[in-house]
């Protein structure tokens, strides 16, 4: 019995050894200052997208320009999106409620038609303990 066991314990350490996880590497180019910094979260789904992160980081900007990753990402689809906050006040200034007032990005470049990017144009596939680049525009 102990024996049985012990190979099932050893089997399912191996499945968990063999979970390989992924590097999301993130440049973000065409800031129209150093002011402040850039606040970057990553999403894991279309109903989390915009609303809850399962990471996020913040990154000085020198030269109009941020390079920032995240670590130990789960093979998945994921999505950023990413804002300009000059004033360094951590959250996302709007005009009327709804329209930004500081510069924003997502993944893929996604565009922001009459209203937030959509995940479908802003989700990308990370797996096989790959690094996935993502070049982002302010």
């Amino acid at each position: 019995m102990q024996t049985m066991i012990l190979s099932l314990a050893l089997f399912f350490t191996g499945l968990i050894a063999q979970a390989q996880l992924n590097t999301v590497s993130v440049e973000i180019l065409n800031f129209g200052s150093n002011e402040g910094h850039v606040l970057v979260g990553l999403y894991d789904s279309e109903a989390n997208f915009l609303k809850k992160r399962i990471m996020d980081t913040v990154s000085e900007i020198e030269n109009e320009i941020a390079i920032l990753s995240f670590s130990d990402v789960p093979d998945g689809v994921y999505a950023i999106s990413a804002f300009h906050d000059e004033d360094d006040d951590g959250k996302l200034n709007m005009a009327l409620g709804f329209y930004p007032t500081e510069d924003t990005a997502t993944s893929n470049n996604a565009p922001a038609r009459f209203g937030p990017p959509t995940w479908e144009d802003a989700k990308f596939e990370v797996k096989g303990g790959t690094v996935v680049s993502q070049k982002i525009s302010m």
